[in-house]
């Protein structure tokens, strides 16, 4: 196998999972970390994407490894994120998606702590550059 001899960044998926209580109100999902960096901090379940895998199987993966949920709604990509330092372990770029649907009960599993629901107007602070995603994530749904 050739190997370059220049370093390459990681690739990684995250989601924005965005639940509809029965009044209209919305929620979105967040895990807690279980693992550093930003242990017990909250963010979107996402993770590394595989060799053999595209940015969408890496994303419903990740999502159901870390919260046990299997979304009906469709995965929407929204945007990459690259800023050079938004992750402490290297030089990493995330695709985000975004899945409606409605609010399920999730369970932290894998490397999430706890998984759940907030609604918009009650979030904690957010891991990496999450809170950008976010409202990314809310532009697209307004």
């Amino acid at each position: 196998m050739y190997t370059y001899p220049y370093p390459r960044p990681a690739v990684t998926a995250d989601c924005v999972v965005i639940g509809q209580e029965a009044d209209g109100r919305r929620q979105v999902l967040l895990i807690r970390r279980g693992h550093e960096p930003y242990k017990d901090c909250w963010a979107f379940p996402g993770g590394f994407m595989e060799m053999d895998e595209t940015l969408e199987q890496c994303a419903l993966r990740e999502l159901k490894e870390e919260t046990g949920l299997t979304p009906t709604g469709d995965l929407i990509e929204l945007k990459s994120f690259s800023t050079v330092d938004r992750d402490p372990r290297g030089r990493t770029i995330t695709v985000a998606f975004l899945i409606e649907t409605p609010l399920t009960e999730a369970k932290g599993q894998d490397d999430a702590a706890e998984a759940r629901w907030f609604p918009l107007d009650d979030l904690p602070p957010l891991a990496f550059d999450h809170q950008e995603i976010l409202k990314v994530a809310l532009t697209r749904i307004q």
